[in-house]
């Protein structure tokens, strides 16, 4: 990944766009906020975004590879440091020059929460700024038969608790996201959850009222999109521009980074997957079609083939328990096991094989369940996906088990509120009480906000004065802002 480029470049050819009160010349560089506050906060986060993806860094560092001059990054800086954003990390005496004091991400008085929701269990990670892991808990949970009011309640005291734990460390919790297995809107509405049985449930406006109106921000989101958002930040694969996650629990969905960025789609419902029809004739899904993906590829699926006698006292709504019976007999070389874990390697194979096809991802992670028995659904999901992608000779997709855990997207929701910290929505410092506090719902520090302009004293030249070359040179790569501002789920604070 490449360093990220400062607002402030010389413009191009523009053009003026008006609203809320703003300003922003669109030129070549992108577009450029008119009001120096805003310039100030879109540079803070281009110089955390470059201490987080190259530390650890220096101030010249910063300087050379943004294009800001040296007076403005050390203000940057400063304020990044009164703010513990970032920190110090001594000398570093391997460099050509003078010893250079270097810089990482601190982030330390800050946290940010993600909870999964799945068939069976809810799951919740908290990390630091630094994406440092502050706790990881599962409790059971049975979304089968809860009524959505249940679930709201079981998922907002998790959520509680882990709010009491990091704020009793000390720290402000920052955001709230929860991962869902299904459609979610813009608006935090779970529009449709086959394996959960909701539809149009205001997710996000009933947690914000379980938990009284927090002063953090909860938003709701897909399971796939999150787990796809861990593993393009932090996870073995991390920084790969193209990539897929496949959920594997209850459900079968894609989330998709193409280029960087999220995709989601016209309505934010991108990567159903499971919903892909493969067999017109095929087992009856949730979702009211037959012979979805799901149905037939899934681990309830294998569940079915591999282990006949466990639905005998009713569905399993518990698959952690099944999948350990299925890996022990595939351990054992049980032949029928072997089987069904190669049918299923197929029919995931050819699922791939049309997200190859369709976006052409480098690499392609099976998570969940599936990256459990990964062994042994991985041999004919190869085969199935060079046999029906186009060219694969050329460079096809890789497919890989997930290193995440069925937790990544408790993961990816944690890494989302960083991303919205990294894009500009900075916590800042209350000169009353010396704690820290969120901005309100503009992601940019608001015109009203007390800090400091670039124009102030100690500050020899305006923040707008990023050379463009070099600001341009250093954004080449695709930035991590797989959240995709304008499709992410709206935050209701």
């Amino acid at each position: 990944m490449g360093a990220p480029s400062a607002t402030g470049a010389t413009p191009g050819p523009e053009t003026e766009t008006r609203g809320a009160g703003l300003i922003l010349f669109t030129t070549q560089t992108g577009p450029q906020p008119a009001d120096l506050a805003d310039v100030r906060a879109t540079n803070l986060a281009v110089v955390l975004r470059f201490v987080r993806t190259h530390a650890p860094c220096s101030r010249a560092d910063i300087a050379a590879s943004t294009g800001l001059n040296k007076a403005t990054v050390s203000s940057l800086v400063a304020e990044l440091l009164d703010r513990r954003l970032v920190r110090e990390t001594g000398l570093a005496e391997n460099r050509i020059g003078r010893p250079a004091t270097m810089l990482v991400v601190d982030g330390a008085p800050y946290a940010a929460i993600g909870i999964e929701v799945s068939i069976d269990e809810l799951t919740v990670v908290a990390v630091d700024l630094a994406g440092t892991e502050l706790l990881s808990w599962r409790r059971a949970f049975d979304g089968s038969s809860a009524s959505p009011g249940r679930a709201v309640s079981a998922i907002a005291a998790l959520a509680g608790r882990a709010v009491n734990r990091v704020g009793g460390q000390g720290r402000e919790v920052l955001g709230l996201t929860v991962a869902v297995p299904g459609l979610v809107d813009a608006g935090g509405t779970v529009r449709l959850a086959t394996t959960l049985g909701w539809r149009d449930l205001p997710l996000g406006a009933d947690l914000r009222r379980a938990l009284r109106d927090p002063g953090y921000e909860v938003v709701v989101d897909n399971d796939a999109n999150l787990a796809a958002l861990a593993e393009f930040r932090h996870g073995p694969q991390a920084g790969t521009a193209n990539l897929v996650h496949l959920t594997g629990g209850a459900g079968l969905g894609a989330g998709v980074v193409a280029d960087g960025r999220l995709l989601r789609g016209g309505r934010g419902f991108a990567g159903e997957l499971g919903h892909v029809p493969v067999e017109p004739d095929g087992p009856l899904c949730p979702c009211g079609r037959r012979g979805c993906l799901e149905v037939v590829a899934g681990i309830p699926a294998l569940i079915r083939r591999a282990l006949p006698d466990a639905a005998e006292d009713g569905p399993v709504t518990d698959f952690a328990p099944e999948v350990d019976r299925i890996r022990t007999k595939a351990r054992r070389g049980d032949r029928a096991t072997l089987d069904a874990l190669a049918e299923i390697g197929r029919h995931l194979g050819r699922g791939v094989a049309l997200l190859a096809n369709l976006v052409n991802p480098e690499v392609v992670l099976l998570g969940g369940y599936y990256a459990t028995l990964a062994p042994w659904l991985l041999p004919a999901a190869e085969a199935e996906l060079h046999a029906h992608t186009l060219a694969p000779e050329a460079g096809g997709a890789r497919l890989l088990a997930s290193a995440l855990g069925t937790g990544a997207a408790a993961s990816g929701g944690a890494a989302r509120t960083l991303e919205t910290v990294d894009a500009g929505r900075l916590p800042l410092r209350d000169p009353d009480r010396g704690a820290a506090r969120e901005p309100g719902p503009s992601a940019r520090v608001s015109r009203k906000t007390p800090t400091r302009s670039s124009t102030a004293p100690g500050d020899p030249e305006p923040e707008a004065k990023a050379d463009p070359a070099a600001a341009a040179q250093a954004s080449a790569s695709p930035e991590p802002q797989p959240t995709d501002p304008p499709r992410q789920p709206a935050a209701q604070r």
